[in-house]
Protein backbone atom coordinates (compact mmCIF):
# COMPACT_ATOMS: atom_id res chain seq x y z
CA UNK A 1 0.00 0.00 0.00
CA UNK A 2 1.38 3.46 -0.98
CA UNK A 3 1.16 5.51 1.83
CA UNK A 4 0.55 8.96 -0.22
CA UNK A 5 -3.16 7.73 -0.09
CA UNK A 6 -3.83 7.71 3.50
CA UNK A 7 -3.73 10.90 5.83
CA UNK A 8 -3.89 9.34 9.01
CA UNK A 9 -5.09 11.73 11.99
CA UNK A 10 -2.37 12.11 14.53
CA UNK A 11 -4.33 11.33 17.46
CA UNK A 12 -5.37 7.99 15.38
CA UNK A 13 -1.65 7.23 14.65
CA UNK A 14 -0.97 7.12 17.71
CA UNK A 15 -3.28 4.57 18.92
CA UNK A 16 -2.82 2.48 15.84
CA UNK A 17 0.90 2.66 16.73
CA UNK A 18 0.87 1.51 20.60
CA UNK A 19 -2.07 -1.17 19.43
CA UNK A 20 -4.78 0.51 21.60
CA UNK A 21 -8.27 0.00 20.72
CA UNK A 22 -9.82 2.20 17.87
CA UNK A 23 -13.28 1.77 16.19
CA UNK A 24 -14.25 3.11 12.58
CA UNK A 25 -17.15 4.47 11.45
CA UNK A 26 -18.27 5.01 8.01
CA UNK A 27 -19.20 8.46 6.50
CA UNK A 28 -22.25 7.83 4.46
CA UNK A 29 -23.98 8.00 7.19
CA UNK A 30 -23.21 11.91 7.53
CA UNK A 31 -22.94 12.79 3.41
CA UNK A 32 -26.00 10.70 2.44
CA UNK A 33 -27.93 9.32 5.44
CA UNK A 34 -29.06 11.95 7.26
CA UNK A 35 -30.25 15.80 7.05
CA UNK A 36 -28.10 18.36 8.21
CA UNK A 37 -27.72 19.44 11.53
CA UNK A 38 -28.77 15.86 12.61
CA UNK A 39 -25.83 14.10 10.90
CA UNK A 40 -22.77 16.28 12.16
CA UNK A 41 -25.10 15.85 15.26
CA UNK A 42 -24.80 12.05 15.37
CA UNK A 43 -21.66 11.98 14.08
CA UNK A 44 -19.81 13.79 16.67
CA UNK A 45 -22.36 11.63 19.35
CA UNK A 46 -20.77 8.36 17.54
CA UNK A 47 -17.36 9.55 18.37
CA UNK A 48 -18.11 10.64 22.14
CA UNK A 49 -19.61 7.49 22.81
CA UNK A 50 -16.98 5.79 21.76
CA UNK A 51 -14.49 8.29 23.36
CA UNK A 52 -16.33 7.38 26.99
CA UNK A 53 -15.34 4.50 26.38
CA UNK A 54 -11.58 4.27 26.16
CA UNK A 55 -11.34 3.79 22.49
CA UNK A 56 -10.43 6.37 20.28
CA UNK A 57 -12.93 6.61 17.40
CA UNK A 58 -11.82 6.72 13.54
CA UNK A 59 -14.42 8.60 11.32
CA UNK A 60 -13.55 7.51 7.39
CA UNK A 61 -13.85 10.14 4.25
CA UNK A 62 -12.10 10.79 1.49
CA UNK A 63 -11.34 14.31 0.63
CA UNK A 64 -9.56 15.72 -1.93
CA UNK A 65 -8.64 12.23 -3.36
CA UNK A 66 -6.88 11.47 -0.01
CA UNK A 67 -8.16 8.82 2.38
CA UNK A 68 -9.03 10.22 5.66
CA UNK A 69 -8.51 8.34 8.54
CA UNK A 70 -9.99 9.84 11.06
CA UNK A 71 -11.77 13.48 10.77
CA UNK A 72 -11.03 16.72 12.77
CA UNK A 73 -14.23 19.50 12.75
CA UNK A 74 -14.06 21.07 9.53
CA UNK A 75 -13.48 18.12 7.97
CA UNK A 76 -16.29 16.49 9.30
CA UNK A 77 -18.96 20.16 8.53
CA UNK A 78 -17.82 19.68 5.44
CA UNK A 79 -18.54 15.84 4.59
CA UNK A 80 -22.22 16.81 6.45
CA UNK A 81 -22.85 20.08 4.12
CA UNK A 82 -21.68 19.76 0.67
CA UNK A 83 -24.19 18.26 -2.08
CA UNK A 84 -21.28 16.88 -4.44
CA UNK A 85 -19.96 13.92 -2.50
CA UNK A 86 -20.03 10.57 -4.12
CA UNK A 87 -20.45 7.72 -2.81
CA UNK A 88 -17.47 5.41 -2.34
CA UNK A 89 -17.43 1.69 -2.82
CA UNK A 90 -14.49 -1.06 -3.70
CA UNK A 91 -15.35 -0.35 -7.53
CA UNK A 92 -15.10 3.63 -7.02
CA UNK A 93 -12.27 4.06 -4.77
CA UNK A 94 -9.12 4.25 -7.24
CA UNK A 95 -11.71 6.29 -9.56
CA UNK A 96 -12.49 8.86 -6.59
CA UNK A 97 -8.40 8.93 -5.34
CA UNK A 98 -7.35 9.02 -8.93
CA UNK A 99 -9.56 12.08 -9.82
CA UNK A 100 -9.15 13.70 -6.19
CA UNK A 101 -12.83 14.03 -5.61
CA UNK A 102 -14.57 13.92 -2.18
CA UNK A 103 -17.03 11.02 -1.33
CA UNK A 104 -17.88 9.60 1.89
CA UNK A 105 -17.07 5.68 2.42
CA UNK A 106 -19.57 3.27 2.12
CA UNK A 107 -19.57 -0.16 4.14
CA UNK A 108 -17.19 -1.98 2.04
CA UNK A 109 -14.83 1.12 1.52
CA UNK A 110 -14.57 1.86 5.18
CA UNK A 111 -13.80 -1.62 6.00
CA UNK A 112 -11.13 -1.23 3.01
CA UNK A 113 -9.85 1.61 4.62
CA UNK A 114 -10.25 0.42 7.68
CA UNK A 115 -7.93 -2.44 7.21
CA UNK A 116 -5.42 -0.45 5.35
CA UNK A 117 -5.04 1.35 8.55
CA UNK A 118 -4.66 -1.51 10.72
CA UNK A 119 -7.91 -1.45 12.35
CA UNK A 120 -9.80 -4.30 13.13
CA UNK A 121 -13.37 -2.95 14.34
CA UNK A 122 -15.75 -1.28 12.53
CA UNK A 123 -19.13 0.22 13.35
CA UNK A 124 -22.02 1.30 11.45
CA UNK A 125 -26.23 1.28 11.06
CA UNK A 126 -27.11 -1.61 8.94
CA UNK A 127 -24.82 -3.50 6.00
CA UNK A 128 -25.76 -3.82 2.56
CA UNK A 129 -27.39 -7.05 1.15
CA UNK A 130 -29.31 -9.19 -1.35
CA UNK A 131 -31.90 -6.85 -2.73
CA UNK A 132 -35.43 -8.32 -3.39
CA UNK A 133 -36.10 -10.14 -6.75
CA UNK A 134 -32.25 -10.20 -6.78
CA UNK A 135 -32.73 -13.27 -8.87
CA UNK A 136 -33.68 -11.18 -11.96
CA UNK A 137 -31.92 -7.66 -11.18
CA UNK A 138 -28.63 -9.28 -9.59
CA UNK A 139 -28.39 -6.49 -7.16
CA UNK A 140 -26.48 -7.51 -4.80
CA UNK A 141 -24.48 -5.10 -2.11
CA UNK A 142 -20.45 -4.90 -2.58
CA UNK A 143 -20.58 -5.32 1.24
CA UNK A 144 -20.93 -8.63 1.18
CA UNK A 145 -17.82 -9.91 -0.99
CA UNK A 146 -15.96 -7.51 1.61
CA UNK A 147 -17.02 -9.00 4.28
CA UNK A 148 -15.85 -12.53 2.75
CA UNK A 149 -12.20 -10.96 2.00
CA UNK A 150 -11.11 -8.27 4.29
CA UNK A 151 -10.61 -9.06 8.01
CA UNK A 152 -12.41 -6.15 10.25
CA UNK A 153 -15.27 -7.62 12.29
CA UNK A 154 -18.31 -5.09 11.78
CA UNK A 155 -20.81 -4.56 13.99
CA UNK A 156 -24.48 -3.53 13.25
CA UNK A 157 -27.99 -3.75 13.62
CA UNK A 158 -28.73 -6.09 10.81
CA UNK A 159 -28.89 -6.41 7.23
CA UNK A 160 -30.99 -3.25 6.35
CA UNK A 161 -34.87 -3.99 6.15
CA UNK A 162 -35.45 -3.10 2.58
CA UNK A 163 -33.55 -6.14 2.11
CA UNK A 164 -34.40 -9.94 1.54
CA UNK A 165 -32.66 -10.89 4.75
CA UNK A 166 -33.49 -14.36 3.84
CA UNK A 167 -31.08 -14.35 0.42
CA UNK A 168 -28.62 -11.89 2.55
CA UNK A 169 -27.83 -14.76 4.91
CA UNK A 170 -27.27 -17.24 1.90
CA UNK A 171 -25.03 -15.50 0.87
CA UNK A 172 -22.91 -14.85 3.70
CA UNK A 173 -23.15 -18.43 4.72
CA UNK A 174 -21.77 -19.45 1.12
CA UNK A 175 -18.91 -16.73 0.77
CA UNK A 176 -17.80 -18.44 4.72
CA UNK A 177 -18.99 -15.30 6.81
CA UNK A 178 -19.61 -15.68 10.76
CA UNK A 179 -22.40 -14.34 11.58
CA UNK A 180 -23.62 -13.87 15.26
CA UNK A 181 -25.95 -12.66 17.16
CA UNK A 182 -24.58 -10.37 19.79
CA UNK A 183 -27.41 -11.33 22.90
CA UNK A 184 -30.16 -12.71 20.54
CA UNK A 185 -30.85 -15.74 18.67
CA UNK A 186 -32.73 -14.31 15.82
CA UNK A 187 -31.52 -11.59 12.78
CA UNK A 188 -32.37 -8.03 14.16
CA UNK A 189 -33.60 -6.29 10.97
CA UNK A 190 -32.45 -2.95 11.62
CA UNK A 191 -35.36 -1.02 12.31
CA UNK A 192 -37.04 -4.19 14.32
CA UNK A 193 -35.32 -6.26 16.61
CA UNK A 194 -37.74 -8.87 15.29
CA UNK A 195 -37.39 -10.88 11.82
CA UNK A 196 -38.63 -14.36 12.47
CA UNK A 197 -34.98 -15.30 10.92
CA UNK A 198 -33.41 -17.57 13.28
CA UNK A 199 -29.08 -17.18 13.15
CA UNK A 200 -27.00 -19.91 14.19
CA UNK A 201 -24.26 -18.88 16.60
CA UNK A 202 -24.91 -16.29 19.48
CA UNK A 203 -22.74 -13.90 22.11
CA UNK A 204 -23.27 -12.56 24.94
CA UNK A 205 -20.32 -11.03 25.71
CA UNK A 206 -17.87 -8.76 23.93
CA UNK A 207 -15.15 -10.94 24.80
CA UNK A 208 -16.72 -13.79 22.93
CA UNK A 209 -16.70 -11.70 19.83
CA UNK A 210 -13.46 -10.73 20.27
CA UNK A 211 -12.19 -14.44 20.93
CA UNK A 212 -14.33 -15.26 17.76
CA UNK A 213 -12.47 -12.78 15.76
CA UNK A 214 -9.21 -13.56 16.91
CA UNK A 215 -9.55 -17.13 16.23
CA UNK A 216 -10.37 -16.93 12.79
CA UNK A 217 -7.60 -14.79 11.67
CA UNK A 218 -5.34 -17.05 13.95
CA UNK A 219 -6.14 -19.62 11.76
CA UNK A 220 -5.46 -17.59 8.99
CA UNK A 221 -8.98 -17.51 7.55
CA UNK A 222 -9.72 -14.17 5.17
CA UNK A 223 -12.78 -12.44 5.52
CA UNK A 224 -14.96 -10.39 8.67
CA UNK A 225 -16.76 -11.40 10.90
CA UNK A 226 -20.32 -10.05 11.22
CA UNK A 227 -21.86 -9.07 14.68
CA UNK A 228 -25.52 -7.95 14.77
CA UNK A 229 -26.38 -6.42 17.38
CA UNK A 230 -30.44 -5.63 18.07
CA UNK A 231 -31.63 -2.04 18.34
CA UNK A 232 -32.72 -1.11 21.89
CA UNK A 233 -36.13 -2.38 22.79
CA UNK A 234 -37.73 1.13 23.54
CA UNK A 235 -36.52 2.02 19.79
CA UNK A 236 -37.67 -0.86 18.27
CA UNK A 237 -40.71 -0.36 15.83
CA UNK A 238 -43.11 -2.67 15.29
CA UNK A 239 -42.05 -5.36 12.49
CA UNK A 240 -45.47 -5.57 10.62
CA UNK A 241 -45.80 -1.56 11.02
CA UNK A 242 -42.34 -1.41 9.65
CA UNK A 243 -42.53 -3.77 6.81
CA UNK A 244 -46.00 -2.41 5.29
CA UNK A 245 -43.81 0.54 5.08
CA UNK A 246 -41.02 -0.78 3.62
CA UNK A 247 -43.04 -2.69 1.16
CA UNK A 248 -44.67 1.05 0.57
CA UNK A 249 -41.21 2.73 -0.19
CA UNK A 250 -40.37 -0.23 -2.45
CA UNK A 251 -43.50 0.05 -4.91
CA UNK A 252 -42.95 4.15 -4.96
CA UNK A 253 -39.30 3.23 -6.19
CA UNK A 254 -40.48 0.78 -8.78
CA UNK A 255 -42.76 3.26 -10.03
CA UNK A 256 -40.27 5.73 -10.48
CA UNK A 257 -38.00 3.44 -11.97
CA UNK A 258 -34.99 3.91 -9.35
CA UNK A 259 -32.37 1.01 -9.23
CA UNK A 260 -28.52 0.78 -8.58
CA UNK A 261 -27.11 3.30 -6.39
CA UNK A 262 -29.70 5.30 -5.68
CA UNK A 263 -31.91 2.77 -4.74
CA UNK A 264 -31.19 2.41 -1.03
CA UNK A 265 -30.88 6.35 -0.40
CA UNK A 266 -34.58 6.87 -1.89
CA UNK A 267 -35.91 4.07 -0.03
CA UNK A 268 -34.53 5.34 3.68
CA UNK A 269 -35.73 8.62 2.68
CA UNK A 270 -38.84 7.41 1.46
CA UNK A 271 -39.44 4.95 5.20
CA UNK A 272 -38.46 8.42 7.01
CA UNK A 273 -41.37 10.51 5.50
CA UNK A 274 -44.15 7.60 5.37
CA UNK A 275 -42.95 6.65 8.94
CA UNK A 276 -43.34 10.77 10.09
CA UNK A 277 -39.54 10.33 11.21
CA UNK A 278 -39.73 7.14 13.63
CA UNK A 279 -37.40 5.38 11.36
CA UNK A 280 -34.82 8.14 11.60
CA UNK A 281 -34.79 8.40 15.00
CA UNK A 282 -35.01 4.37 15.40
CA UNK A 283 -31.41 4.84 12.93
CA UNK A 284 -29.83 7.26 15.31
CA UNK A 285 -30.62 5.07 18.37
CA UNK A 286 -29.41 1.44 17.07
CA UNK A 287 -26.09 2.81 15.62
CA UNK A 288 -25.44 4.65 18.90
CA UNK A 289 -26.05 1.36 20.39
CA UNK A 290 -23.97 -0.41 18.32
CA UNK A 291 -21.57 2.34 18.92
CA UNK A 292 -21.30 1.25 22.29
CA UNK A 293 -21.33 -2.60 22.02
CA UNK A 294 -18.01 -1.81 19.08
CA UNK A 295 -16.29 0.00 21.78
CA UNK A 296 -16.45 -2.92 24.19
CA UNK A 297 -15.50 -5.48 21.56
CA UNK A 298 -12.57 -3.19 20.59
CA UNK A 299 -11.13 -3.15 24.25
CA UNK A 300 -11.87 -7.20 24.66
CA UNK A 301 -9.57 -7.68 20.94
CA UNK A 302 -7.02 -5.35 22.08
CA UNK A 303 -6.59 -6.85 25.29
CA UNK A 304 -6.25 -10.69 23.58
CA UNK A 305 -4.20 -8.78 20.81
CA UNK A 306 -1.40 -7.86 23.64
CA UNK A 307 -0.75 -11.19 25.15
Amino acid sequence: MNLKYLDIKEEVAKAIKKNKPVVALESTIISHGMPYPRNIEVAKKLEETIRDRGVTPVTIAIIDGIIKIGLNEKELEFMGTDKNILKASRMDLPIVIAKKSNAATTVAGTMIAANLAGIKVFVTGGIGGVHRHAQETFDISADLQELSKTNVAVVCAGPKAILDLSLTLEYLETFGVPLVGYQTDELPSFYSRKSGIKIPYRVDTAKEAALIMKAKWDLGLQGGVLITNPIPEEYSMNEEEIKSIINKAIEDSEKLGIKGKELTPFLLSRIKDLSKGESLQANIELVLNNAKVGAEIAKEFYNLSNF
